[in-house]
């Protein structure tokens, strides 16, 4: 039987039936009413210090988990703070339902106090956006809301809505259904196109498995591991991607792309047949497009048809999800082993070679010092921490590269950073997220000085919430991404790149009550991270590294994916 109750609690009885169990968010005044609701309700609520986190958090919450991340804003200030994080999900296809505040109906479009055209603001970074009208209508919205961001390629949906809807009162009744008639998803892939795929995969002599998020998204990795195993062939995995294939697999190459390994980018440009599951084409993936894998055919396998075809042509083109794509296929090539997988079977173990050739002559190592502490040593400590099984979160520039080519995964969903949009401030409040979706299990936030800066108020959430996070800022004292690219192409001038102050972390996590250490030497560094590890609560590390370390491999702007930069060109002059 439908209940009479105000829009708020409506909103909130809406979450529950979505199985929403925390939202992040920042009140304001036309949110009252929705935040008076909160102050019984089962609906945890996490306050962050900045919108933006709060879009930041719900990210992590749902890559760590595969579920929707709910984040929450006032109107106007509060509402464009999101947009940033919206942006992210858009590009990363991560599922996040927003619930924006707005003035009231009548005042829309007078220009009222924090009124702002959200909606307009918000229609090109979401996956679909809403402004409720009518209190009745609002059921209705926020579950298609949450079937939307979590169907077909994932992303964020935001749902505006007005101070007069939370006061309102109408019926609820759970909705037993969603009809979107011009919603339609692929989701099966063609059955001729499948068999055809799995033809030309046998037909190979030098296939590669390019691999991205949409594995991840769609919780193929098992079949992902299948095909690789039945096929025997080498496999990259995006940035988005990691984790989609266990780092410890044979077949697992690396990273491919702009500070992909050498093995991994020279097989992407050799290879003849090119198996491209839930992946874009991303120009930091291809380098110049024209030169991108010009020896191979194209299988393409997402389930957006906008994404095929759209950077690179596909021979074979497959729309649908990839785990029910990816199971048929797989199907198809235990079927025609017999038969075709003989025919290239010398061919296929001379790649294998070429690739483990190329892996032992540019392997991707770390680097140690005895006199500084190498950014390469702070991860492979991480990594030796993590033994494949830590949740670990980033901010955007070197350190990003780093972890990504020298940290390794067992599992999907352990592996969270911006991608596609590069959102410095991402890894604190994604960590919040992630840390909060699963308590027990160890999350490391690796940090750059620079983008620790920008999200370091939500040290109060951390602390407030007691979130066990070791929060690793690698410290070089420059924005060391920007700063490489200005030695590298712009006659070492360093044009703002310098982060001439940082705080004391000791005094820092003193002022929030939780521990903090700098550490300079490499001799302290294994000692200090494993103390941040046994501590049950957060920990604050600062990493002074190696301030002109630079990350290769890599491609230069413009170049091809075989034209790499394997170290430093030339000795540069210290300015």
């Amino acid at each position: 039987m439908a209940t009479l109750m105000n829009g708020a609690r409506i909103l909130l009885d809406c979450l529950v039936h979505e199985g929403v169990e925390a939202i992040f968010g920042y009140p304001g005044g036309v949110t009252l009413p929705l935040y008076d609701a909160l102050y019984e309700h089962e609906v945890r609520h996490i306050l962050v210090r900045h919108e933006q986190n709060a879009a930041f958090a719900a990210q992590g919450y749902a890559r760590a988990t595969g579920k929707v991340g709910v984040c929450c804003a006032t109107s106007g200030p509060g509402a464009t703070n999101l947009v940033t994080g919206l942006v992210d999900a858009l590009l990363d296809s991560i599922p996040i339902v927003a619930i924006t505040g707005q003035v009231p109906n009548k005042l829309i479009g007078s220009d009222a106090f924090q009124e702002a055209d959200t909606f307009g603001i918000t229609r090109s970074c979401t996956k679909h956006n809403y402004l409720v009208k009518d209190i009745n209508d609002l059921p209705q919205i926020v579950h298609e809301a949450f079937y939307i961001a979590a169907s077909g390629r994932p992303g964020p949906v935001l749902v505006d809505i007005p101070k007069d809807i939370f006061l309102g009162q109408a019926h609820y009744q759970p909705l037993k259904a969603i009809h979107l008639p011009g919603y339609k998803l692929v989701l099966d892939g063609h059955v001729g196109q499948i068999r055809r795929a799995a033809q030309m995969m046998w037909e190979a002599e030098r296939p590669m498995v390019y691999a991205g998020g949409g594995i991840i998204h769609s919780g193929a990795h098992e079949e992902l591991r299948e095909l690789v195993e039945i096929l025997d062939a080498p496999c990259v995995n995006t940035l988005m991607g990691l984790g989609a294939l266990p780092g410890k697999h044979p077949n697992f190459i690396s990273m491919p792309g702009m500070h992909g390994s050498y093995a991994a980018n020279m097989g992407m440009y050799n290879t003849d047949l090119l198996i491209a599951l839930g992946v874009r084409f991303d120009d930091r993936v291809t380098g110049r497009l024209k030169d991108f894998a010009p020896y191979a055919r194209v299988i393409h396998v997402d389930i957006d048809p906008a994404e095929i075809g759209k950077n690179r042509v596909a021979d074979l083109p497959i729309v649908g999800d990839c785990k029910r794509v990816m199971k048929k296929v797989n199907k198809a090539l235990r079927e025609l082993e017999p038969e075709l997988a003989p025919k290239s079977a010398d061919a296929r173990s001379a790649w294998r070679q070429q690739i483990a050739d190329w892996k032992a002559e540019h392997p991707l190592e770390p680097v140690f010092s005895d006199t500084e502490i190498k950014p390469q040593h702070l991860m492979a400590e991480i990594n030796r921490l993590s033994d494949g099984k830590a949740i670990v979160t980033s901010d955007v520039g070197q350190h990003q590269m780093w972890a990504a080519q020298l940290i390794r995964y067992d599992a999907p969903r352990l592996w969270i950073n911006s991608g596609g949009l590069g959102s410095m401030g991402f890894g604190l409040p994604s960590a919040m997220g992630a840390q909060l979706a699963f308590p027990d299990k160890l999350v490391f936030a690796v940090l750059g000085d620079g983008g620790f800066q920008m999200s370091l108020p939500e040290l109060a959430t951390i602390a407030a919430e007691r979130l066990p996070i070791k929060i690793v800022v690698m410290n070089n004292g420059y924005l060391g991404m920007v700063r490489q690219w200005q030695e590298l192409f712009f006659n070492n001038r360093l044009s703002a790149s310098t982060m001439s102050s940082f705080p004391e972390v000791e005094h820092l996590g003193a002022a929030y009550g939780i521990p903090g250490r700098t550490v300079k030497k490499p001799e302290h560094l294994r000692g200090v991270l494993e103390a941040a590890v046994a501590e049950p609560g957060p920990y604050l590390l600062n990493i002074e590294v190696s301030p002109f370390e630079n990350v290769y491999p890599m491609v230069p702007a413009g170049g091809a994916i075989n034209e790499m930069v394997l170290s430093q060109p030339n000795p540069v002059p210290v300015p």
